[in-house]
């Protein structure tokens, strides 16, 4: 196999995203607390929904037409924060002692 084809092949290999945060801990807020919040009725209006695409570990999901969002498993990437060009995602560090910690990588 040339260096080429083994590359390709490293390339399609899927990154299961949900199996990798398994790698990272979380110290969760309680949900009032929560370092992102959204607003609902902004959310029923968006033409497009750019956080569910945006998110790497998919914590925004369209159920029944409303946008439902799981603070556990993010990252605090704040991408959804960048991604929402209709002003519904606040998004703030976490309080101290909370939120992400990173053991590998």
């Amino acid at each position: 196999m040339s260096k080429i084809e083994e590359h390709t092949k490293i390339q399609r290999i899927k990154i299961d995203i949900k199996n990798k945060l398994g790698k990272v801990t979380y110290v969760t807020d309680a949900e009032h607390n929560s370092h992102i919040t959204i607003d609902p009725n902004i959310c029923r209006d968006c033409p497009h929904h750019m956080c569910i695409y945006g998110c790497p570990t998919r914590c925004y999901n369209l159920i029944d037409g409303e946008i439902k969002f799981q603070y556990e498993d993010c990252v605090e990437c704040g991408t959804c924060f960048i991604m929402c060009d209709q002003g519904s995602v606040s998004w703030t560090n976490p309080r101290g002692s909370f939120g992400v910690k990173y053991r590998i990588g």
